[in-house]
């Protein structure tokens, strides 16, 4: 590939990228910062623009906006599938946006997650008691799956035993966040769809007839000025608590360890003084655990001399952004966990649609990234990690290491 922009194209689905996609986003940064990609949709590599447009108010996320001319998973899907349109907080726009959102952040306020943290300690100790006492473990399937899927479902008060089928549909829904899909992709998300509808609508309807001190009884009331969310969008609001919200966690300590691992003078600081401050921001600005945020231009745009269609998708390449050497300077390719603007990160997005659960996540992390490396400060990886495969929520689907 050269690095001429007419020549340069980003191909996430080119052999090594998923392992190691920053190469290839650099490339495209330098070459072509603003990108019409292969499928139509237009890509932002630049911390500069990719921040300017999340925080545009005048671009949507609503694929009602987008034209239907061009390649569009999201209106493929749509055929398919004949459930309604998701109302969840991450597809739509203000005003709707604004009204849900004020409603859910009653029931996900600062003081309750900080009041897991507790919880929060007791559950990553008795995961890494048993990892201890096998000597060796699956650091994903051991620790940074179960651990935020765990901490939702007690939140929430669904039930433990449907825990493996949710596994499951949450992996197939949250593949459709890929630029690039198969037909049986797009048909096994509408089959975990329909299944994880159903489960959540019962749950629903046992949790009004049963309250409980819990997140979804707590959502169930939130009202405001005599405003609630009516039956689907509380379901949707609880199903993008699941998928979107459990992936990216699981993807923020699982690939947080496989790089601290990789890095032992960055673990050391752990190892040795505790979490810096800064510590798990540099771990979500390093690995990324959502790679792309889409945007719907409700204009034309135009930026660095190029001219976006009104209707068009914009990808803001989150991953790219967050390796910008003309906004992190020469360290942009060093993890330094001691950095100073590592809140800078657009991980979590930015403006409106900055994401709601950042909090729990990054508690999540700090806990159990800091416990495992403080416990087990001299691990190492067996074999070579498996990664998920997906493009936009990249991280690892299996990570060994030995404990002793």
């Amino acid at each position: 590939m050269t690095d001429t922009a007419d020549q340069v194209f980003f191909n996430p689905l080119e052999p090594g990228y998923i392992e190691n996609p920053w190469p290839h986003l650099a490339e495209v940064r330098a070459a072509d910062p603003v990108h019409h990609l292969l499928t139509g949709q237009w890509g932002l590599f630049r911390y500069d623009d990719v921040f300017t447009v999340l925080r545009d108010p005048e671009l949507s996320v609503d694929d009602a906006n987008a034209d239907l001319t061009m390649l569009d998973r999201s209106r493929l899907l749509e055929e398919l599938d004949e459930l309604e349109p998701s109302r969840s907080i991450l597809g739509i726009d203000p005003p709707d946006h604004t009204r849900l959102r004020r409603l859910v952040s009653k029931a996900f306020t600062p003081r309750t997650i900080q009041a897991l943290r507790p919880r929060i300690q007791e559950m990553v100790d008795e995961m890494l008691d048993q990892m201890a006492a096998d000597g060796h473990a699956d650091v994903v399937d051991r620790l940074a799956f179960p651990l935020p899927f765990d901490v939702i479902a007690e939140m929430l008060g669904m039930p433990e035993s449907d825990k493996e089928s949710i596994k499951v549909w949450s992996g197939d829904l949250v593949k459709t966040l890929d630029p690039v899909l198969t037909d049986d992709e797009i048909l096994a998300a509408r089959s975990s769809a329909e299944k994880m509808n159903a489960l959540i609508d019962d749950v629903i309807e046992w949790k009004t007839a049963n309250p409980a001190d819990d997140l979804l009884t707590a959502m169930i009331d939130a009202e405001d000025g005599g405003d609630r969310m009516s039956k689907k969008e509380l379901r949707d609001q609880v199903q993008l608590l699941f998928v979107a919200g459990h992936e990216t966690t699981v993807n923020l300590i699982g690939t947080g360890l496989y790089e601290l691992l990789k890095h032992p003078d960055q673990l050391a600081i752990i190892r040795d003084q505790g979490m810096p401050a800064t510590a798990i921001d540099e771990l979500l600005r390093w690995v990324s655990p959502v790679q792309i945020s889409r945007r719907v231009a409700t204009a034309d745009l135009a930026l660095r001399g190029k001219q976006i269609p009104k209707g068009t998708f914009v990808l803001t390449s989150l991953a790219a952004a967050n390796h910008d050497p003309e906004f992190w300077g020469d360290t942009a390719e060093t993890l330094d966990l001691h950095r100073e603007n590592a809140g800078q990160h657009v991980s979590f997005g930015s403006g409106v649609h900055y994401c709601l659960g950042a909090s729990l996540a990054k508690l999540e992390a700090e806990v159990a990234i800091g416990s495992f490396v403080q416990r087990f400060g001299q691990a190492d990886i067996v074999g070579e990690p498996v990664w998920n495969g997906r493009i936009n929520l990249r991280g690892l689907e299996s990570l060994i290491v030995d404990l002793t």
